[in-house]
């Protein structure tokens, strides 16, 4: 976790990537890799971070996300309804629990992203 209190370069992290697990991966040798950032409020907000996938293709089933693209670009495919989304530096998503998705990237893809608090 780092501690972004008051700015964070999301570009410059270093963050430690690993190979998608081998039932994720769809086509290529994609990596993906992540650093969550300090959460927002006593520890019980939202979670917010840095998540990077290398090229290749991978399924996922998704969290509840808003995200923004800050590097690269990739086309994800909702498999229950079958659109497929361009997301490109600047764009802002919305991933719903439980959609189903294939992320496919040309070079890499780099995104900030804010998670709601979890529920227990």
């Amino acid at each position: 976790m780092i501690d972004s209190t008051l700015k964070t370069a999301a570009l410059a992290l270093s963050l430690p990537l690993e190979p998608v697990a081998a039932e994720q991966v769809v086509d290529g040798t994609p990596q993906t890799g992540y650093i969550e950032l300090e959460p927002v409020g006593d520890g019980d907000g939202a979670d917010i971070g840095v998540w990077e996938m290398t090229a290749g293709a991978m399924s996922d089933t998704e969290a509840d996300e808003v995200f923004v693209v800050i590097a690269g670009s990739a086309e994800v495919e909702f498999l229950e309804s079958g659109d497929r989304v361009v997301y490109a530096v600047g764009d802002i998503g919305r991933l719903r629990a439980g959609q189903r998705t294939i992320w496919r990237v040309a070079d890499r893809i780099r995104k900030v992203y804010v998670t709601p608090p979890s529920i227990e």
